[in-house]
Parts: structure tokens; C-alpha cells; sequence
């Protein structure tokens, strides 16, 4: 198996400008891509397929744990809210996690067990089962064009970058 991949989950939070451009500025985040995560199609082409926009994240486990890579993204999403994550409504905005692996599904679920608030969260874990990268235009989406929309408040969105 490749380390990489193995290294690897999908973050969905809503828009994925605001989720990828957040990630990618994690301590431990060794690259981020947009994507559309458990659709049908193997394209970006077309209407909604049932996919959850997404970001892919290549993590690096002795610089960031699972957990930690959880704190963080809980921390800017709702995690009650179904379907919606600021102005974005629809089930493309649901939130979730997925991962090719059972060892990373689980640890979520323990992650999500163990919280205050346990019964009241509605994030997704799931296995992935189709992910297709989003077209050019939407990666880095928010770093190329930093005045677009995104649900992330603007402190928050950058709380960790460090360059």
C-alpha cells in the first residue's frame, strides 16, 4: 500500500473553497485537493450526482494525528446542521469524512463518540467510494481569489496558516 494513500481523507464542510484553503494551512498537511466525494459520476460534468464537495487531505501522522486533524475541522463546521454550513444549502453541503480505510472511519467515529455533544452531530463517516478532483477554477479557489465567498469566518479561515 502507499503511504501516501494511506495518509490520506476527505474532508466535506460545505463549500469546499473555504474547507481547502483552512486545511491547507494545517501544521501536518502535506497537500490539499478540491474534489466531489461519493457521486455517481467520474467527472465534473453534468448535474449533481449525489457527491459532497470535499477536499482531499495528504497528511503527514508524525506531524498530525487523526484527532487532531478532527479538532480542526470541527472547528469549522456546525456539526448538527444537515445539508447546510453557512449560506449553502443542499445536500452537495452536507458534512462528512471519508476515507478508503477502516482504521481512519473508526477513529472518527471513536472521535465523534467522545465529544459532549455526540448526539446531536450529523457528520457523515463513511467509506469513499468515487472522489473526482473539481475543476481548475475551484482549486486554491480562495487563495487566487481571496474576495469570494465562504461561509469560514476570515479569522478563523487563517488561524493557523504561519506563512
Amino acid at each position: 500500500m502507499d503511504i501516501k494513500e494511506h495518509n490520506t481523507i476527505y474532508f466535506a464542510g460545505g463549500c469546499l473553497w473555504g474547507v481547502q484553503e483552512f486545511m491547507k494551512h494545517l501544521p501536518g498537511v502535506v497537500s490539499t485537493q478540491a474534489g466531489r466525494a461519493n457521486g455517481t459520476s467520474k467527472t465534473t460534468d453534468g448535474e449533481y450526482d449525489g457527491y459532497a464537495e470535499c477536499v482531499k487531505v495528504i497528511f503527514d501522522l508524525n506531524a498530525v494525528s487523526l484527532n487532531k486533524l478532527f479538532d480542526y475541522f470541527f472547528e469549522i463546521i456546525d456539526p448538527h446542521s444537515i445539508n447546510k454550513q453557512g449560506d449553502d444549502e443542499g445536500p452537495k453541503y452536507r458534512t462528512a469524512i471519508y476515507s478508503k480505510h477502516q482504521t481512519h472511519l473508526d477513529a472518527a467515529n471513536s472521535y465523534i463518540k467522545k465529544r459532549s455533544d455526540a448526539d446531536k452531530i450529523v457528520v457523515q463517516v463513511e467509506p469513499l467510494t468515487n472522489y473526482v478532483p473539481s475543476d481548475p477554477e475551484h482549486q486554491d479557489r480562495l487563495t487566487n481569489h481571496p474576495d469570494d465567498y465562504c461561509h469560514i469566518p476570515f479569522d478563523l479561515l487563517y488561524k493557523y496558516k504561519t506563512t
